[in-house]
């Protein structure tokens, strides 16, 4: 049994650092287009708006239903096949299209929770006072559902920055794919992997603690 390479893995840091930027960046993109799209889908699903309820459905079912791999090869491989118009999209571009939507699926159900455990009578207080259901989504429930559902987005987000290690299969060389690339050109695999863990871990502890945190101030503010 050989002993680690500390001083390997202490070289390849610096470089597997400098590709941190892109997997946040692909992560917090993805992660803000996914709320928004999850909360229109959730909206939807909730006011049970002709046709769009029954698509919204669809699309949950079909994100939920199918591997994040399977999707993000769809989009990069598969549609520009079909559709010639995409042949220019890249790898970046394609990832964070699919996390996008695969979140956003995720996403979808829980704000939708998060909506109907609203108390009814802030429904009708709103409705008694002429407010439309726009008006009332915007003023009313979506802030008080929203401290519900924040320390899970909180969770969604932690799993979308370790899924943002799929792109590396799109040719997108960031933080899993640059080490990907130092693995197979030392041979120390095992350093170079123990290496990403351990930077993924730290990105994942930081984040659990900002959602304890969240977590604890949501808690008083309910308490007031």
């Amino acid at each position: 049994m050989r002993p680690l390479d500390f001083d390997y893995m202490l070289s390849i840091l610096p470089v597997l650092l400098k590709y941190l930027p892109l997997t946040m960046g692909m992560a917090s993109i993805s992660m803000l287009l996914a709320l928004g799209l999850s909360c229109l889908v959730a909206i939807i699903r909730v006011l049970q708006i002709p046709i769009l309820n029954s698509l919204s459905k669809v699309f949950i079912s079909f994100f939920r239903g199918t591997p994040l791999l399977v999707q993000l090869f769809l989009f990069y491989y598969g549609l520009p096949q079909i559709f010639t118009s995409l042949t220019a999209l890249d790898g970046v571009s394609a990832a964070i299209i699919g996390l996008t939507l695969h979140f956003s699926a995720y996403m979808a159900e829980s704000i939708r929770a998060a909506i109907l455990g609203v108390d009814r009578s802030q429904w009708e207080a709103a409705r008694s006072i002429g407010m439309s259901e726009g008006q009332m989504m915007r003023r009313i429930i979506l802030p008080q559902a929203a401290r519900v559902a924040a320390p899970t987005l909180v969770n969604y987000f932690i799993d979308l920055i370790k899924s943002t290690s799929l792109a590396f299969t799109l040719g997108v060389t960031e933080l899993m794919g640059a080490t990907q690339k130092e693995a197979a050109g030392s041979f120390l695999y095992f350093e170079s992997f123990i290496l990403v863990a351990l930077i993924y871990w730290v990105i994942v502890e930081i984040l659990s603690h900002i959602q304890k945190v969240l977590e604890q101030r949501l808690g008083k503010a309910v308490a007031r």
